[in-house]
């Protein structure tokens, strides 16, 4: 039997619980895309795969393996440049004002600086939608290596992002994984 309809259906219910996930001050600037289709997958693990040899990180290459082997990949992310107005220091800097002021200054894996509250607010929605696939019994493994090649990509427009791939296999894909040599 093939599971992977009731993999993407888990996935949207994943989607639904980051989406209702708390956020610092009720705003919402949480993105969230669903990979389902076999070609977004092969173009987002092969851009894991060229990230990782240009950068010498094996396991993006690794992951990419995953990925592959997944029925889709929820991404979830976060416009963090965008403060929320609390002026707590967590970023850096010394009030939001003076986050505002400084703009873009790092383009990475991901872009910063960003706002704490909403890195925090990205940690809340990620881990409500890893419970849900957890509750369904859906294997998953939250990802930075997939949340950066979406990024690069352009499928999901963050400024920080993870990705969950999610398959259901008589063995958990995601455990036990192999570093490249």
């Amino acid at each position: 039997m093939d599971l992977g309809d009731a993999v993407v259906e888990a996935a949207k219910l994943m989607a639904i619980s980051a989406r209702t996930a708390p956020k610092a001050k009720g705003i919402d600037d949480i993105e969230i895309v669903l990979l389902r289709d076999h070609g977004d997958l092969e173009r987002l693990a092969d851009k894991m795969e060229e990230i990782g040899r240009e950068t010498d990180r094996g396991f993006f290459v690794r992951d990419a393996e995953c990925v592959r082997k997944s029925s889709a990949v929820l991404l979830i992310g976060v416009k963090g440049g965008k403060p929320k107005e609390i002026d707590c220091g967590g970023c850096g800097y010394n009030g939001c004002e003076e986050f505002r002021k400084a703009g873009k200054r790092v383009e990475r894996d991901y872009s910063g600086p960003n706002c704490a509250l909403q890195l925090i607010d990205l940690g809340i929605a990620v881990g409500s939608a890893a419970k849900t696939a957890s509750i369904l019994n859906v294997d998953n493994r939250i990802m930075f290596s997939a949340g950066v090649a979406a990024i690069k990509l352009g499928i999901i427009k963050c400024s920080v992002a993870l990705g969950i791939p999610l398959s259901a296999h008589g063995k958990n894909i995601y455990f036990d994984r192999k570093w490249p040599r």
